[in-house]
């Protein structure tokens, strides 16, 4: 690395402070709104804890919940009722309640990759990154180039795991497969971010 006068050093410091606390608050926007509910492999946050500016968690309608669990009684292998149920759950931040309905709709159909890769996300949610990410592969052996779950793989090994370096790969891949993705943009400054944790220097 070359040698910088001490005023260079200085307004690079704070370049690059800048520069991550831009990346950041980007990375939180993308977080929250590039993906819907349910059953599309919604995408995870950077942090374990939601903001304070963030709404409120909906509450969950207990009586729709009981009725898919009284359907699953008598009908395990009700698919549709165990993901409604896991969405139900997830979306009220229930996540160690919604991951064993979604367990149990990975079961009945493991080519359903948004029901496995909200299981991995809910797994996310419930501090469970290693496992996150192993429902994570079970997604791309079914589908390599899904791009919510590449987007998330990526989330789960830079914040969870401090693996810039495999972020970057799920990253990339994601924008070589996806091309048009909605959040390209975003992706690439998430990418520059990764690059400066892991000192990764592209070809």
């Amino acid at each position: 690395m070359r040698e910088t006068y001490e005023d260079e050093q200085k307004y690079s410091w704070i370049l690059y402070a800048v520069c991550t606390l831009i990346v950041g608050g980007l990375g939180g926007y993308m977080l929250a709104v590039a993906g819907t509910r349910p059953g599309t492999g919604v995408p995870v946050q950077t942090a374990a804890a939601a903001p304070s500016s963030a709404p409120a968690a909906p509450l969950v309608d207990e009586s729709a919940l009981r009725a898919y669990r009284d359907i699953l009684t008598r009908d395990p292998k009700n698919l549709e009722s165990a993901v409604k149920a896991g969405n139900l759950l997830y979306d009220a931040r229930r996540y160690d309640e919604a991951i064993p309905f979604y367990q149990h709709a990975f079961a009945l159909n493991e080519s359903d990759v948004n029901v496995s890769t909200d299981l991995g996300t809910a797994l996310w949610y419930a501090g469970r990154p290693d496992d996150a990410l192993a429902q994570y592969e079970r997604s791309l052996k079914t589908s390599p180039t899904h791009a919510q779950t590449l987007f998330n793989v990526g989330i789960v090994r830079a914040d969870g795991k401090h693996d810039y370096a495999g972020a970057i790969t799920a990253w990339e891949k994601l924008l070589a497969t996806t091309p048009d993705y909605p959040n390209a943009a975003g992706v690439r400054e998430l990418v520059a971010d990764a690059r400066l944790k892991s000192n990764v220097v592209r070809p």
